[in-house]
């Protein structure tokens, strides 16, 4: 169980950097980068795909856990 606890901690921290890193201004030129590199008719199908890819390794996700044998 400690180990999950740490994993979790780490998960968090790792976030917080991210975050840290990328502020309002930076997040701005980032969203303005994209825009100009993909334009505004693809950024929803680019989601869209992103949404489903997300989904399916959700699924795989719960697939996988409920194949493993839970050991005693």
């Amino acid at each position: 169980m400690r180990k999950c606890n740490i994993s979790i901690i780490k998960n968090k921290m790792l976030n917080t950097t991210i975050a840290a890193l990328l502020g309002g201004p930076e997040m701005i030129i980032v969203g303005v980068a994209v825009l100009l590199l993909f334009g505004g008719k693809k950024i929803p199908e680019l989601m869209k795909g992103l949404g489903k890819g997300i989904k399916e390794f959700k699924a795989g996700q719960e697939e996988e856990k409920s194949e493993v044998p839970k050991q005693a």
